[in-house]
Protein backbone atom coordinates (compact mmCIF):
# COMPACT_ATOMS: atom_id res chain seq x y z
CA UNK A 1 0.00 0.00 0.00
CA UNK A 2 1.17 3.72 -1.00
CA UNK A 3 0.98 6.83 0.82
CA UNK A 4 -1.22 7.87 -1.65
CA UNK A 5 -3.45 4.68 -0.88
CA UNK A 6 -3.03 5.74 2.92
CA UNK A 7 -4.07 9.44 2.14
CA UNK A 8 -7.18 8.39 0.63
CA UNK A 9 -8.62 5.61 2.88
CA UNK A 10 -7.24 8.85 5.68
CA UNK A 11 -5.50 5.57 7.57
CA UNK A 12 -4.19 8.06 10.07
CA UNK A 13 -3.67 5.86 13.45
CA UNK A 14 0.15 4.43 13.33
CA UNK A 15 -1.51 0.75 14.42
CA UNK A 16 -3.61 0.96 11.45
CA UNK A 17 -0.72 2.07 8.80
CA UNK A 18 1.20 -0.98 10.72
CA UNK A 19 -1.73 -3.59 9.69
CA UNK A 20 -2.34 -2.28 6.38
CA UNK A 21 1.63 -3.10 5.83
CA UNK A 22 1.30 -6.59 7.43
CA UNK A 23 -2.03 -7.50 4.87
CA UNK A 24 0.47 -6.09 1.90
CA UNK A 25 3.07 -8.46 3.19
CA UNK A 26 0.79 -11.51 3.79
CA UNK A 27 -0.51 -11.21 0.33
CA UNK A 28 3.00 -10.65 -1.50
CA UNK A 29 4.17 -13.69 0.36
CA UNK A 30 1.28 -15.75 -1.02
CA UNK A 31 2.39 -14.59 -4.26
CA UNK A 32 5.95 -16.10 -3.72
CA UNK A 33 3.97 -19.11 -2.57
CA UNK A 34 2.10 -19.25 -5.83
CA UNK A 35 5.51 -18.50 -7.51
CA UNK A 36 5.52 -14.94 -8.59
CA UNK A 37 1.72 -13.95 -10.50
CA UNK A 38 3.18 -15.00 -13.73
CA UNK A 39 3.09 -18.37 -12.26
CA UNK A 40 1.53 -21.66 -14.15
CA UNK A 41 -1.83 -22.01 -13.55
CA UNK A 42 -3.64 -25.51 -14.52
CA UNK A 43 -6.24 -25.38 -17.80
CA UNK A 44 -8.39 -27.37 -19.55
CA UNK A 45 -10.19 -26.71 -22.49
CA UNK A 46 -13.97 -27.63 -22.76
CA UNK A 47 -16.40 -27.34 -25.61
CA UNK A 48 -19.88 -26.02 -24.82
CA UNK A 49 -22.56 -28.52 -25.11
CA UNK A 50 -19.58 -30.75 -27.07
CA UNK A 51 -19.15 -28.54 -29.83
CA UNK A 52 -18.16 -25.06 -31.62
CA UNK A 53 -15.12 -23.55 -29.98
CA UNK A 54 -13.15 -24.43 -27.26
CA UNK A 55 -12.68 -22.30 -24.00
CA UNK A 56 -10.58 -22.84 -21.34
CA UNK A 57 -11.71 -23.93 -17.74
CA UNK A 58 -9.46 -24.41 -14.18
CA UNK A 59 -9.96 -27.66 -12.98
CA UNK A 60 -10.23 -26.47 -9.59
CA UNK A 61 -8.45 -29.71 -8.19
CA UNK A 62 -11.17 -32.04 -9.89
CA UNK A 63 -10.03 -35.36 -11.49
CA UNK A 64 -11.18 -34.25 -15.30
CA UNK A 65 -10.09 -36.29 -18.52
CA UNK A 66 -10.39 -35.55 -21.95
CA UNK A 67 -14.26 -36.60 -23.06
CA UNK A 68 -15.52 -35.77 -19.39
CA UNK A 69 -18.74 -34.22 -19.15
CA UNK A 70 -18.61 -31.40 -16.75
CA UNK A 71 -20.88 -28.72 -15.73
CA UNK A 72 -19.21 -25.20 -15.92
CA UNK A 73 -20.47 -21.42 -15.02
CA UNK A 74 -19.96 -19.32 -18.32
CA UNK A 75 -21.08 -15.15 -18.78
CA UNK A 76 -25.05 -16.46 -19.68
CA UNK A 77 -25.14 -19.06 -17.14
CA UNK A 78 -24.63 -22.84 -16.15
CA UNK A 79 -24.03 -24.65 -19.28
CA UNK A 80 -22.75 -28.92 -19.73
CA UNK A 81 -19.08 -29.34 -21.44
CA UNK A 82 -17.06 -31.73 -22.80
CA UNK A 83 -13.84 -31.64 -21.99
CA UNK A 84 -11.30 -31.62 -25.19
CA UNK A 85 -8.34 -32.24 -23.25
CA UNK A 86 -6.18 -33.25 -19.85
CA UNK A 87 -5.58 -30.85 -17.84
CA UNK A 88 -2.32 -28.45 -18.31
CA UNK A 89 0.18 -26.46 -16.87
CA UNK A 90 -0.12 -22.80 -18.62
CA UNK A 91 1.71 -19.56 -17.49
CA UNK A 92 -0.86 -16.91 -16.35
CA UNK A 93 0.52 -14.65 -18.35
CA UNK A 94 -0.65 -16.43 -21.88
CA UNK A 95 -4.41 -15.91 -20.26
CA UNK A 96 -6.42 -13.83 -22.23
CA UNK A 97 -9.23 -13.39 -19.13
CA UNK A 98 -9.03 -15.00 -15.67
CA UNK A 99 -10.18 -18.89 -15.33
CA UNK A 100 -13.62 -19.63 -14.12
CA UNK A 101 -13.76 -22.89 -12.33
CA UNK A 102 -15.46 -26.23 -12.73
CA UNK A 103 -18.20 -26.57 -10.63
CA UNK A 104 -18.22 -30.12 -10.89
CA UNK A 105 -17.96 -33.73 -13.43
CA UNK A 106 -21.54 -34.23 -14.57
CA UNK A 107 -24.07 -36.89 -12.94
CA UNK A 108 -25.80 -38.81 -14.11
CA UNK A 109 -28.73 -36.77 -13.12
CA UNK A 110 -27.30 -34.02 -14.89
CA UNK A 111 -26.77 -35.95 -18.15
CA UNK A 112 -30.70 -36.99 -17.48
CA UNK A 113 -31.30 -32.86 -17.34
CA UNK A 114 -29.24 -32.20 -20.40
CA UNK A 115 -31.30 -35.07 -22.52
CA UNK A 116 -34.77 -33.68 -21.27
CA UNK A 117 -33.38 -29.91 -22.09
CA UNK A 118 -32.62 -31.86 -25.73
CA UNK A 119 -36.14 -32.64 -26.11
CA UNK A 120 -37.85 -30.03 -25.25
CA UNK A 121 -35.23 -27.89 -27.65
CA UNK A 122 -37.42 -29.75 -30.59
CA UNK A 123 -40.53 -28.79 -29.03
CA UNK A 124 -39.42 -25.60 -28.92
CA UNK A 125 -38.30 -25.51 -32.35
CA UNK A 126 -41.82 -26.73 -33.66
CA UNK A 127 -43.30 -23.38 -31.60
CA UNK A 128 -41.43 -21.08 -33.28
CA UNK A 129 -41.53 -21.97 -36.53
CA UNK A 130 -45.42 -22.02 -36.09
CA UNK A 131 -45.02 -18.67 -34.55
CA UNK A 132 -42.89 -17.58 -36.93
CA UNK A 133 -45.47 -18.35 -39.71
CA UNK A 134 -47.52 -16.65 -38.17
CA UNK A 135 -45.95 -13.24 -37.39
CA UNK A 136 -45.14 -14.03 -41.69
CA UNK A 137 -41.08 -13.13 -40.63
CA UNK A 138 -38.49 -13.81 -43.21
CA UNK A 139 -36.23 -15.98 -41.32
CA UNK A 140 -35.18 -19.18 -40.81
CA UNK A 141 -34.77 -21.02 -38.29
CA UNK A 142 -31.68 -22.67 -37.82
CA UNK A 143 -31.37 -24.19 -33.96
CA UNK A 144 -32.55 -23.62 -30.05
CA UNK A 145 -30.60 -24.17 -26.96
CA UNK A 146 -31.89 -24.95 -23.86
CA UNK A 147 -29.37 -23.02 -20.72
CA UNK A 148 -29.14 -25.99 -18.43
CA UNK A 149 -30.23 -24.31 -15.37
CA UNK A 150 -33.59 -23.37 -17.89
CA UNK A 151 -33.27 -19.69 -17.53
CA UNK A 152 -32.75 -18.82 -20.31
CA UNK A 153 -33.96 -20.09 -24.35
CA UNK A 154 -32.03 -18.55 -27.48
CA UNK A 155 -33.60 -18.99 -30.91
CA UNK A 156 -30.45 -19.30 -33.66
CA UNK A 157 -31.76 -17.88 -37.33
CA UNK A 158 -30.37 -16.97 -40.49
CA UNK A 159 -32.01 -13.89 -42.27
CA UNK A 160 -31.35 -11.68 -45.55
CA UNK A 161 -31.55 -8.00 -43.24
CA UNK A 162 -32.70 -6.94 -40.05
CA UNK A 163 -35.92 -8.33 -38.65
CA UNK A 164 -38.29 -6.37 -36.08
CA UNK A 165 -39.08 -9.40 -34.40
CA UNK A 166 -40.48 -7.68 -31.04
CA UNK A 167 -43.86 -8.94 -31.42
CA UNK A 168 -42.39 -12.74 -31.95
CA UNK A 169 -39.98 -12.51 -28.46
CA UNK A 170 -42.82 -11.52 -26.60
CA UNK A 171 -45.06 -14.29 -27.90
CA UNK A 172 -42.33 -16.86 -27.01
CA UNK A 173 -41.83 -15.70 -23.87
CA UNK A 174 -45.55 -16.16 -22.77
CA UNK A 175 -45.12 -19.59 -24.01
CA UNK A 176 -41.98 -20.45 -22.34
CA UNK A 177 -42.41 -18.51 -19.36
CA UNK A 178 -38.64 -17.60 -19.05
CA UNK A 179 -35.78 -15.39 -20.76
CA UNK A 180 -35.86 -15.27 -24.96
CA UNK A 181 -33.23 -14.49 -27.17
CA UNK A 182 -33.08 -14.30 -30.93
CA UNK A 183 -29.32 -14.38 -32.35
CA UNK A 184 -29.04 -13.84 -36.10
CA UNK A 185 -26.25 -15.86 -37.19
CA UNK A 186 -24.55 -16.14 -40.68
CA UNK A 187 -24.54 -19.35 -43.10
CA UNK A 188 -20.85 -19.96 -42.18
CA UNK A 189 -22.35 -20.30 -38.73
CA UNK A 190 -25.39 -22.28 -39.31
CA UNK A 191 -23.10 -24.99 -41.25
CA UNK A 192 -21.44 -25.27 -38.57
CA UNK A 193 -24.25 -26.15 -35.98
CA UNK A 194 -26.33 -28.31 -38.55
CA UNK A 195 -23.31 -30.27 -39.61
CA UNK A 196 -23.06 -32.41 -43.05
CA UNK A 197 -20.64 -34.04 -45.39
CA UNK A 198 -18.17 -31.22 -47.49
CA UNK A 199 -17.55 -32.70 -50.96
CA UNK A 200 -14.47 -34.32 -49.91
CA UNK A 201 -16.97 -37.07 -48.04
CA UNK A 202 -15.27 -35.64 -44.89
CA UNK A 203 -17.71 -33.86 -41.42
CA UNK A 204 -17.57 -30.47 -42.57
CA UNK A 205 -14.33 -28.45 -41.08
CA UNK A 206 -16.81 -26.11 -39.15
CA UNK A 207 -18.17 -28.43 -37.03
CA UNK A 208 -15.49 -31.06 -36.57
CA UNK A 209 -12.48 -28.73 -35.30
CA UNK A 210 -11.81 -25.14 -36.75
CA UNK A 211 -12.20 -23.07 -33.54
CA UNK A 212 -13.24 -19.39 -35.88
CA UNK A 213 -13.96 -18.49 -39.19
CA UNK A 214 -10.89 -17.27 -41.18
CA UNK A 215 -11.30 -14.92 -44.46
CA UNK A 216 -11.08 -16.91 -47.45
CA UNK A 217 -10.95 -15.19 -50.76
CA UNK A 218 -11.14 -15.53 -54.43
CA UNK A 219 -7.24 -14.76 -54.73
CA UNK A 220 -6.64 -18.03 -52.53
CA UNK A 221 -7.97 -20.33 -55.29
CA UNK A 222 -6.25 -18.58 -58.21
CA UNK A 223 -2.90 -18.88 -56.12
CA UNK A 224 -3.60 -22.35 -56.48
CA UNK A 225 -5.04 -23.09 -60.10
CA UNK A 226 -8.12 -24.23 -59.04
CA UNK A 227 -11.11 -23.69 -61.40
CA UNK A 228 -13.07 -20.95 -60.90
CA UNK A 229 -16.21 -22.93 -60.96
CA UNK A 230 -18.65 -21.58 -57.88
CA UNK A 231 -19.80 -25.08 -57.36
CA UNK A 232 -16.46 -26.94 -57.13
CA UNK A 233 -14.83 -24.16 -54.58
CA UNK A 234 -17.79 -23.55 -52.33
CA UNK A 235 -18.64 -25.15 -49.11
CA UNK A 236 -22.40 -26.36 -48.27
CA UNK A 237 -23.01 -22.82 -46.99
CA UNK A 238 -22.26 -20.96 -49.87
CA UNK A 239 -18.92 -19.35 -49.01
CA UNK A 240 -15.56 -20.03 -50.87
CA UNK A 241 -14.27 -23.32 -48.89
CA UNK A 242 -12.53 -23.20 -45.85
CA UNK A 243 -9.88 -25.50 -46.44
CA UNK A 244 -8.32 -23.00 -49.12
CA UNK A 245 -6.43 -21.99 -46.67
CA UNK A 246 -4.68 -24.60 -45.55
CA UNK A 247 -2.31 -25.38 -48.11
CA UNK A 248 -2.34 -21.87 -49.78
CA UNK A 249 1.73 -20.70 -47.81
CA UNK A 250 2.74 -23.97 -49.64
CA UNK A 251 1.81 -22.67 -52.86
CA UNK A 252 2.81 -19.31 -52.78
CA UNK A 253 6.50 -20.45 -51.82
CA UNK A 254 6.12 -23.03 -54.50
CA UNK A 255 4.84 -19.90 -57.01
CA UNK A 256 8.32 -17.52 -55.68
CA UNK A 257 10.43 -20.86 -56.46
CA UNK A 258 9.54 -22.25 -59.72
CA UNK A 259 9.44 -20.00 -63.42
CA UNK A 260 6.44 -18.53 -64.90
CA UNK A 261 4.65 -19.70 -67.98
CA UNK A 262 6.64 -18.67 -70.99
CA UNK A 263 9.42 -18.07 -68.98
CA UNK A 264 13.21 -19.25 -70.88
CA UNK A 265 14.46 -22.28 -69.00
CA UNK A 266 17.90 -24.42 -69.45
CA UNK A 267 17.02 -28.46 -69.08
CA UNK A 268 19.44 -31.50 -69.47
CA UNK A 269 18.41 -31.42 -73.68
CA UNK A 270 18.48 -27.82 -73.89
CA UNK A 271 17.05 -24.53 -73.30
CA UNK A 272 13.13 -24.10 -73.65
CA UNK A 273 10.01 -22.01 -73.29
CA UNK A 274 7.64 -22.55 -70.07
CA UNK A 275 4.24 -24.31 -71.42
CA UNK A 276 2.73 -25.28 -68.05
CA UNK A 277 3.40 -25.64 -64.24
CA UNK A 278 2.35 -28.03 -61.85
CA UNK A 279 2.86 -26.22 -58.45
CA UNK A 280 1.52 -29.20 -56.39
CA UNK A 281 4.12 -31.55 -57.82
CA UNK A 282 6.88 -28.76 -58.35
CA UNK A 283 6.98 -30.18 -62.22
CA UNK A 284 7.69 -27.94 -64.78
CA UNK A 285 6.36 -28.50 -68.69
CA UNK A 286 9.04 -26.84 -71.20
CA UNK A 287 8.54 -26.96 -75.09
CA UNK A 288 12.45 -27.37 -76.08
CA UNK A 289 13.73 -24.73 -78.94
CA UNK A 290 15.69 -27.81 -81.32
CA UNK A 291 12.43 -29.79 -81.12
CA UNK A 292 11.12 -29.44 -84.45
CA UNK A 293 7.38 -31.24 -83.93
CA UNK A 294 6.88 -29.00 -80.92
CA UNK A 295 7.17 -31.54 -78.27
CA UNK A 296 6.77 -30.76 -74.55
CA UNK A 297 8.56 -32.99 -71.95
CA UNK A 298 7.75 -32.33 -67.90
CA UNK A 299 11.01 -31.86 -65.53
CA UNK A 300 11.44 -31.70 -62.10
CA UNK A 301 12.23 -28.15 -60.74
CA UNK A 302 15.61 -29.95 -59.33
CA UNK A 303 16.31 -30.84 -62.72
CA UNK A 304 15.85 -27.34 -64.59
CA UNK A 305 19.02 -24.58 -64.76
CA UNK A 306 16.87 -21.35 -63.38
CA UNK A 307 18.80 -19.22 -60.92
CA UNK A 308 15.93 -16.27 -60.82
CA UNK A 309 12.46 -18.03 -62.47
CA UNK A 310 11.10 -14.24 -61.87
CA UNK A 311 13.70 -12.22 -63.93
CA UNK A 312 13.69 -14.64 -66.57
CA UNK A 313 10.01 -14.24 -67.48
CA UNK A 314 10.26 -10.44 -67.24
CA UNK A 315 12.96 -10.44 -69.61
CA UNK A 316 11.33 -12.15 -71.91
CA UNK A 317 8.54 -9.72 -71.38
CA UNK A 318 10.86 -6.62 -72.48
CA UNK A 319 12.24 -8.37 -75.52
CA UNK A 320 9.16 -8.99 -76.51
CA UNK A 321 7.79 -5.23 -76.22
CA UNK A 322 10.96 -4.04 -77.86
Amino acid sequence: MNDRDMENNRIDDVYEMQQADDAADEIIADIDADGTEDGPVMIVGIKLRGRGKTYHFSPAGLPVECGDCVIVETAQGMELGVATDHPREVLKSTLKSPLKDILRIATNDDLCHFDQNKIREKEAADIARERIAHYGLEMSLVDVEYRFDNKKITFFFTADGRIDFRELVRDLASIFRTRIELRQIGVRDEASMVGGLAVCGRELCCSAFLKEFKPVSIRLAKDQNLSMNPTKISGLCGRLLCCLNYEHEAYVDARKRLPKKNARVVTPEGPGVVESVNLLKEEVSVRLDHETDSVVVTYSMDDLDVKNPRESSESGKRKRKI
